[in-house]
């Protein structure tokens, strides 16, 4: 449903150095580079980060980004946490959304909550 997502940043800088070490656990990477506006993916940038343009606090987002496997979880996790990361939640199954549901939620540099979940068995 969603071809790509985008959100705002206070220290743009701050940001990419998060997102550049989570989603390499996830085999994704920095694509393009607009300026201050960065793309994100595997084959296309589909996740952006962008300076903070409205006025006002930021609202807290909820970003999910698929691990192909409970290992990539783990490792976006250990990522997060040697980036100085708020952990939210440590990696394990989360048996109220469904029996395979495996993710970790830690706090992006904005306090975004971010998550990243393998739905496949172990």
């Amino acid at each position: 449903m969603l071809d790509h997502l985008g959100i705002q940043c206070r220290d743009v800088s701050a940001s990419a150095a998060f997102y550049d070490a989570v989603l390499a656990a996830l085999s994704a990477r920095r694509l393009m580079e607009f300026g201050d506006v960065l793309g994100y993916g595997v084959d296309r940038p589909d996740f952006w980060l962008s300076p903070m343009t409205s006025p006002g606090a930021a609202h807290e987002a909820h970003i999910a980004f698929t691990a192909p496997d409970r290992a990539a979880v783990q490792a976006f996790h250990d990522a997060a946490v040697a980036a100085g990361a708020e952990v939210l939640h440590a990696p394990r199954l989360w048996p109220e959304y469904h029996p395979t549901y495996f993710g970790a939620f830690v706090r992006d540099p904005d306090g975004n909550n971010v998550e990243a979940v393998c739905h496949a068995p172990e």
